[in-house]
């Protein structure tokens, strides 16, 4: 039996770009060598992608991830549903595409959980194809803390050496400072302590960016960092945990960045979410921690306006399956 991880691929929305990245990904065969990938989809439309990419590879169905072999040249498909005679729109958004995507990031979860793979890495959905297809989960984050019964999932963004863990994602700006707890942020920082370690890092190095300008200029500009903040940082230290801050967000970045810090802890969306994006956009990818199981995604959407046109960008998927096998082998980030 190989060595290397089985990881379930999900195919995202078959409407947008999902198939055509995966497809584009798998003609990397430095792939291969890290990881068995089995797409959850259905045959015929990763027969498509490969179609429009003029793939020399070969499609087939297995029954179930334990089939998959994960030789190059070959792409394995668990086809889940009955969907194999649909003929997806290009572009659009589609109540079946939302149905079917749905489906396929639930099988793949549920793989998950039973041991059958040791994660899974995520082509984009469309959360309105959703809805027109039924479903009352807002994305892939819903669908696993309902499967999992997960209470806290938190969501980090990669790129290269540059690690961001927010504290929160989804809130509004205002809702989002409320957020900023003594408690909330011990929380945040002792899961990713705790799953850094999982990951391979001995003592993560752990920086913690301030919410306000300058760090609060010692009080000038805000309280926050000397209510909420400094008290967490403090009592993450009596806990053990290697954390330092808060630090100015004008400048941790490209301090970590250049090594100096293994991730940083953000206070909101953006703060996280534009270093990453103005770092290496292509090559970010999305993790989640909190989740029982393993879960790596693109940093982008279904692209629906370049949909069916071959020229999507697999960047963001060849790196969120590199590091999706590096994870599942416990060899850390780049440690």
């Amino acid at each position: 039996m190989s060595d290397k991880p089985l990881l379930a691929v999900t195919i995202g929305d078959p409407s947008g770009i999902g198939p055509e990245v995966v497809a584009k990904s798998l003609e990397n065969s430095s792939i291969y060598s890290l990881m068995r990938p089995v797409l959850i989809g259905s045959v015929s439309c990763v027969q498509e992608a490969h179609i429009d990419i003029k793939s020399p590879s070969t499609v087939i169905g297995v029954s179930s991830p334990a089939d998959a072999k994960g030789e190059p040249g070959v792409v394995e498909v668990v086809s889940s549903g009955d969907w194999e005679e649909t003929k997806f729109p290009t572009g659009k958004h589609d109540a079946r595409s939302g149905s079917a995507s749905h489906l396929w990031v639930e099988e793949a979860a549920k793989m998950c959980m039973s041991g059958q793979v040791a994660g899974m890495v995520t082509a984009p959905v469309n959360k309105e194809s959703w809805h027109m297809g039924g479903s009352t989960d807002t994305g892939h984050m819903e669908v696993f803390k309902r499967l999992s019964n997960s209470n806290y999932v938190a969501t980090m963004l990669v790129s290269g050496p540059l690690r961001c863990m927010h504290l929160s994602t989804h809130k509004s700006l205002m809702e989002a400072c409320k957020y900023v707890t003594t408690e909330n942020i011990i929380t945040a920082l002792q899961l990713t302590n705790k799953t850094f370690k999982e990951w391979g890092f001995k003592s993560p190095r752990i920086a913690v960016a301030a919410l306000n300008p300058h760090a609060s200029d010692n009080g000038l500009i805000g309280e926050e960092e000397a209510r909420e903040i400094s008290p967490a940082v403090e009592l993450a230290k009596k806990k053990g945990l290697n954390v330092t801050g808060p630090h100015p967000a004008d400048t941790i970045f490209n301090q970590a960045a250049n090594g100096k810090y293994d991730v940083v802890l953000v206070m909101y969306h953006d703060q996280g979410h534009i270093p990453i994006k103005v770092y290496g956009a292509e090559e970010s990818v999305t993790v989640n921690l909190g989740l029982p199981f393993l879960r790596t995604s693109v940093d982008h959407g279904t692209a629906f306006d370049i949909a069916g046109k071959g020229i999507a960008d697999e960047t963001s998927m060849i790196e969120a399956l590199k590091l999706g096998a590096s994870l599942a082998s416990r060899k850390g980030l780049d440690t």
